[in-house]
């Protein structure tokens, strides 16, 4: 079989396609969580520390003037950009909860399919029941 066939094969096998899929939707989805908390979240936060923009703030380390925004801060020179990693961490924390709610909700729903599936037991074949026939047959003889 040549490397094309096996490629293709091992591309359109559910898992590989599954997987993309998953991380299209996920690409997605982390912007509308990153639009939510730098839009929605992160403001009023900003707000009351006494600030607009918290991804602004940051610890100058070349002598730059705390006034400049973070993007000049950082065309003079090094900066610590807390504010900015703060806004990322808490886009991480809050893409991760959602992750493990969605991933709970799925195991929680396959635990109530499989019981179901597992009451009802596929009634034994018929050369079983034959079998089973001649057995008691020999023991009340």
């Amino acid at each position: 079989m040549g490397m094309m066939q096996e490629f293709k094969e091992f591309a359109m096998k559910g898992n590989v396609v599954d997987l993309a899929v998953g991380v299209i939707v996920g690409a997605a989805f982390s912007k509308i969580v990153d639009s939510l908390v730098q839009d929605i979240i992160m403001p009023p936060i900003g707000k009351l520390i006494g600030g607009l923009d918290f991804a602004n703030y940051y610890i100058p380390l070349n002598g730059q003037p705390m006034n400049l925004s973070l993007a000049e801060a950082k065309k003079l020179g090094a900066v610590l950009a807390y504010g900015n990693f703060l806004t990322i961490l808490l886009n991480f924390i809050i893409l991760a909860f959602i992750i493990f709610q969605m991933v709970r909700l799925l195991q929680k729903a396959r635990r109530t399919e499989a019981p179901a599936a597992a009451a009802e037991p596929a009634p034994p074949a018929e050369d079983v029941l034959l079998l089973r026939e001649i057995r008691d047959s020999l023991k009340n003889k």
